[in-house]
């Protein structure tokens, strides 16, 4: 059985950031300005500034660890003195193969130091070594995961490359909000059933593998294609490191012409304001970025093949190993000219998540009320399936009594079937007239007459 709900579920961190340091080398100078200045970006962190260490405050540090989405590690000269700082370490590369972004932070001290364990690193290894609570296995681990974070990208405070201390930092908050806007979680709002036509768009997607891949969803307007998009990016968008969903592109495109909106796009992918006079020419360090970043992007109702080619370069020539994009249209002939991968056709819904999607909109749950059962299932034969047609009829039925259900279904009818001409639009009350003024206005636009 399909599962709905009025909000896609998200697994939403408790911490943004947590910082892992010495206390005795940064607690009074660097790290209190770093903390200082996330939290005047409302970036939620967690800092230890407990001096005495307990077993029950261990826990909860590594519940907290557990618990936070970007790492930021100042290495220090005393780092690896404190076993403390270490276990901290690995409990943070492990979140690291879950999905936690490391971001190392060498305050005064050179990453080779880390890596060979050199100079103050090897003499506090060596007293490690004297203390026999900690065996072989143990500082190994601690060896290897300094290692590895020693060779992660980060900030070194001896580079040229910042004007002063607070220059840097600058540069770590805008790198974390960056990391922590592509890890974010999506939520959706309202109701989504997620039917075979989701099932088969995140088959299409192939997650794991490391090619490009361009996926159309085609099929009639009103049938789900954007609602099935966001679906889709809800679930997925925090596994890239850049997304980007542009809604209605055929009309922004007319309203703004599509300079700006590639421009909207890559700034969005990159995280920062750029402004691109044409498509045809974009300057190579943009070009590299963006070669090398996994993103997700959503391009809705496009109509012409200009659009995909300009806005996705047609994919493999400067997306990222393993990025990918979701194409909404209702031409599908736009899909096949413009060099998409795969295309998914958007079924109607079936008679069960008709019922349940209608409910949801005319009783506000899942299953009609008691006693609209049986007119439950005449409304839903009107949308044959078509979920905006189900949200109209089901939203403009809420709340009304069991004489207008059957009067307006009536109507309804004759006011749909072609053949059938003796209902005058004069005849009918000032609720009617608003009733089958929305839904006529969706279903002859759509040219959809189902009564024959």
């Amino acid at each position: 059985m399909a599962s709905s709900s009025f909000s896609a579920a998200t697994s939403i961190k408790k911490y943004d950031v947590f910082i892992s340091f010495r206390g005795e080398d940064t607690r009074d100078n660097f790290t209190s300005h770093l903390h200082a200045a996330l939290l005047r970006h409302e970036i939620e962190t967690y800092i230890d500034y407990k001096l005495e260490k307990e077993d029950e405050v261990w826990l909860s540090l590594v519940e907290a660890i557990h618990d936070s989405s970007v790492f930021l590690v100042i290495f220090s000269e005393n780092y690896a003195s404190s076993t403390w700082c270490l276990n901290e370490l690995v409990e943070i590369m492990e979140c690291k193969k879950k999905g936690g972004y490391v971001i190392p932070i060498f305050y005064r001290i050179e990453p080779s130091h880390i890596r060979k364990q050199s100079g103050s690193y090897e003499k506090s290894f060596h007293k490690h070594e004297m203390d026999f609570k900690h065996n072989n296995e143990t500082m190994q681990k601690w060896k290897d995961n300094l290692i590895e974070a020693a060779n992660t990208s980060g900030f070194h405070s001896n580079s040229r490359q910042y004007r002063d201390e607070s220059d840097m930092i600058d540069n770590i908050v805008k790198l974390v909000l960056q990391k922590l806007n592509s890890k974010c979680s999506y939520e959706l709002r309202g109701c989504f059933i997620q039917d075979e036509n989701y099932a088969k768009i995140i088959s299409l997607l192939s997650i794991d593998s490391r090619d490009v891949r361009i996926i159309g969803i085609w099929g009639m307007g009103g049938i789900g294609k954007t609602t099935i998009a966001e679906a889709v990016f809800s679930e997925v968008a925090s596994l890239f490191e850049g997304v980007c969903f542009f809604e209605n592109l055929r009309e922004q495109s007319k309203t703004y012409g599509l300079n700006h909106i590639y421009s909207r796009i890559l700034s969005k992918l990159l995280g920062e304001d750029l402004h691109i006079d044409t498509p045809k020419l974009i300057p190579s360090f943009v070009v590299s970025r963006l070669s090398r970043k996994k993103v997700f992007i959503v391009l809705d109702d496009v109509n012409s093949i200009d659009l995909i080619e300009n806005c996705v370069g047609l994919g493999n020539d400067w997306l990222g190993a393993g990025s990918r994009v979701i194409v909404t249209t209702r031409d599908k002939q736009v899909l096949i000219n413009g060099g998409v991968d795969k295309i998914h056709e958007v079924k109607e819904m079936n008679i069960q998540n008709s019922l349940q999607l209608f409910s949801f909109y005319a009783f506000k749950k899942a299953n009609p009320k008691k006693g609209y059962e049986e007119l439950s299932k005449r409304a839903i034969v009107y949308a044959n399936g078509i979920p905006l047609a189900l949200k109209i009829l089901g939203s403009l039925l809420h709340s009304k009594g069991k004489n207008e259900w059957k009067s307006a279904l009536m109507k309804l009818k004759k006011f749909l079937n072609p053949k059938i001409q003796s209902l005058s639009y004069n005849e009918l009350d000032d609720t009617d007239k608003k009733i089958f003024l929305d839904i006529a206005c969706f279903f002859k636009s759509h040219d959809i007459y189902w009564f024959k």
